[in-house]
C-alpha cells in the first residue's frame, strides 16, 4: 500500500487512542473512551493487515481465530473479583509478545552466522536489546503478580535478606550485557544471558512485594508493557505501535505515581522492588481480646433509622461477596428515608486501580455519590454511621498511628472518626497486608459477621420494614 496512506491511517488511529484515554479520565465518559480506543486499534490492525509486505494472511487468520475465541471466553467468563489477575496476565502477554518480536528480529538479522556487521546500526540494535530487557521483566513479573493475586503462591512478601543486592546485581549485569551486545550483536551467548538475567530480575522484583501493594505493581507492569511495545515499534518501523506503546507507557507511569502517593511509596522504591518491608509480627489477640463487639442486622437497621448521614466504604470483600447490587439497594432504601448517602473510595481499594468504581458502576450507583479519599476524609467527623464492607487495609489506623507497622504513612480513610462504625466481614482475619485492624476493637465499632451480600440484604430488609 501507499506509505503515505498507511501513515495517515495510523495518525487517525493515534487520535482515537488519545481521545480514548481522555475519555477514561472520567467515569461518565469511560465507556465511550474505551470504545474509541477499541476503534482506533481496529483501524490500526486492519490497515496493517492490508499491507501485505508485513503479514502472512494464513497465520494472521489463524491467530485472529484462536485469539478471538480465547479472548471472548475470558471476557464473558471472568468475574470482577478476578479482573486484577486478568490485567496482570494481559500485561505479561504484552511483554512476552514484545520479547518474542525482539528475539525473532535478533535471530533473523543479527544472530545468524552470515551477519557481517552492517545489517543494523547500533541504535537499531539497542532498541532490540532494550525490548528484550523490558519485555522479559514484564513477562515474568506479571506472571508472579498473577500467581500472588490468584493465591497460587503467598500474597505476602517473599524473599531473603540480600534480595535487594541480588536485584541490583541482576540489573547491572543486564545493562552490561546490553551494552556489549550493542558493540557485538553476534555474541549469542550474551543475548541468551540477557534474557535469563532479565527474566530472573522480573521474578525477584515482584516476589518481595506484599499483596497490599499490588495496585501499584499492576500499574507499573502496565507501563512496562507499553514501553516494551514502543521499543518493538521502533524495531518494526511501525508508527502506530510506537505511539500506542508510548501512550500506555506514559499513562502507566502517571498512574503508578498516583498509586505511589496513595500508598505513601516513592517511585524509586517501586522500581527496585523494596516496598512494604515487614516489621516484627503484630499480635492480633492483644489488639482484639475482649474489645470486639458484634451486632445483628436488625440492630444495625435500628441505628440507621436515626442517622442523617451515612458513608459506605467498599473493599475487596464486597467484590468477593458480589454484594455491590445489594449495597445499591441498601443505599436506595436509606435515601427513601431521607438519609444522605455517599461512598468513600480509596485509590487502592481492591486489587487494582479503580476496582471499586467499576464494581459500583456495574450496580448503577450514581457517579456523583463516589467521593475520593481527599474529599471524604474531612467529613467523617460529621458522619453518623460509616459502613465498611470488606475493606481492611485502607481503613487500618495503624497506617496513621503505628510507626512500626509496614503500612505506616499510607493515607487511609478515617472511618474511625465517624460516630458509629459498622464493619461487615466474615471474620477478624487480616487483609492483604496481613495485619490486624485496631478499628475492629474500637468503642464505636460494631462487627456484623457473615457473608457480605447476605448481611447487607438482611440490613436492608430490616430497615425497609422499620
Amino acid at each position: 500500500m501507499n506509505t503515505n496512506l498507511v501513515d495517515l491511517v495510523y495518525l487517525i488511529s493515534a487520535v482515537f487512542f488519545i481521545l480514548g484515554i481522555k475519555g477514561l479520565t472520567k467515569p461518565k465518559t469511560a465507556v465511550r473512551g474505551n470504545m474509541m480506543s477499541a476503534i482506533g486499534m481496529l483501524i490500526a490492525v486492519v490497515i496493517t493487515l492490508l499491507d501485505r509486505s508485513i503479514v502472512s494472511y494464513e497465520y494472521i487468520i489463524a491467530g485472529v481465530l484462536v485469539g478471538g475465541i480465547v479472548g471472548g471466553i475470558m471476557a464473558t467468563k471472568i468475574q470482577m473479583t478476578s479482573m486484577p489477575q486478568m490485567i496482570a496476565m494481559l500485561n505479561g502477554c504484552g511483554g512476552g509478545a514484545s520479547l518474542g518480536l525482539a528475539a525473532a528480529s535478533y535471530l533473523l538479522t543479527l544472530g545468524g552466522a552470515g551477519y557481517e556487521g552492517g545489517a543494523m546500526g547500533m541504535i537499531a540494535v539497542s532498541f532490540v536489546m532494550i525490548t528484550v530487557l523490558i519485555g522479559s521483566v514484564t513477562l515474568t513479573g506479571s506472571l508472579v503478580a498473577f500467581a500472588k493475586l490468584q493465591e497460587l503462591i503467598s500474597g505476602q512478601s517473599i524473599g531473603f535478606a540480600g534480595i535487594k543486592f541480588l536485584n541490583g546485581a541482576l540489573f547491572i549485569a543486564a545493562i552490561v550485557m546490553l551494552g556489549m551486545l550493542c558493540l557485538d550483536p553476534t555474541n549469542s551467548t550474551l543475548f541468551w544471558g540477557l534474557i535469563a538475567a532479565s527474566c530472573i530480575l522480573g521474578i525477584t522484583i515482584v516476589l518481595p512485594i506484599g499483596g497490599a501493594d499490588m495496585p501499584v505493581v499492576i500499574a507499573l507492569l502496565n507501563s512496562y508493557s507499553g514501553i516494551a511495545a514502543a521499543a518493538a515499534g521502533f524495531i518494526m518501523g511501525n508508527t502506530v505501535l510506537i505511539v500506542s506503546g508510548s501512550l500506555v507507557g506514559a499513562s502507566g507511569l502517571i498512574l503508578t505515581q498516583i498509586m505511589c502517593v496513595a500508598m505513601n511509596r516513592s517511585l524509586t522504591n517501586v522500581l527496585f522492588g523494596v516496598m512494604a518491608e515487614g516489621s516484627e509480627a503484630i499480635d492480633a489477640d492483644e489488639i482484639y481480646a475482649g474489645k470486639v463487639k458484634s451486632a445483628q442486622p436488625e440492630e444495625i437497621a435500628m441505628i440507621l433509622e436515626t442517622a442523617r448521614r451515612v458513608v459506605i466504604v467498599p473493599g475487596f470483600g464486597m467484590a468477593m461477596a458480589q454484594a455491590q447490587h445489594a449495597v445499591r439497594e441498601l443505599c436506595d432504601v436509606m435515601e427513601d428515608k431521607g438519609i444522605e448517602v455517599e461512598f468513600a473510595i480509596h485509590p487502592v481499594a481492591g486489587r487494582m486501580p479503580g476496582h471499586m468504581n467499576v464494581l459500583l458502576a456495574e450496580a448503577e450507583v450514581s457517579y456523583d455519590k463516589l467521593v475520593e479519599m481527599d474529599r471524604i476524609n474531612p467529613t467523617f467527623e460529621q458522619t453518623d454511621v460509616a459502613i465498611v464492607i470488606g475493606a481492611n487495609d485502607v481503613t487500618n489506623p495503624m497506617a496513621r498511628e503505628d510507626k512500626g507497622s509496614p503500612i505506616y504513612g499510607m493515607p487511609i480513610l478515617n472511618v474511625d472518626k465517624a460516630q458509629t462504625v459498622v464493619v461487615i466481614k466474615r471474620s477478624l482475619s487480616p487483609g492483604f497486608a496481613g495485619l490486624p485492624n485496631p478499628l475492629f476493637a474500637q468503642d464505636n465499632t460494631l462487627m456484623v459477621y457473615g457473608d457480605g451480600k447476605k448481611a447487607v440484604i438482611d440490613i436492608t430488609a430490616s430497615l425497609d420494614l422499620a
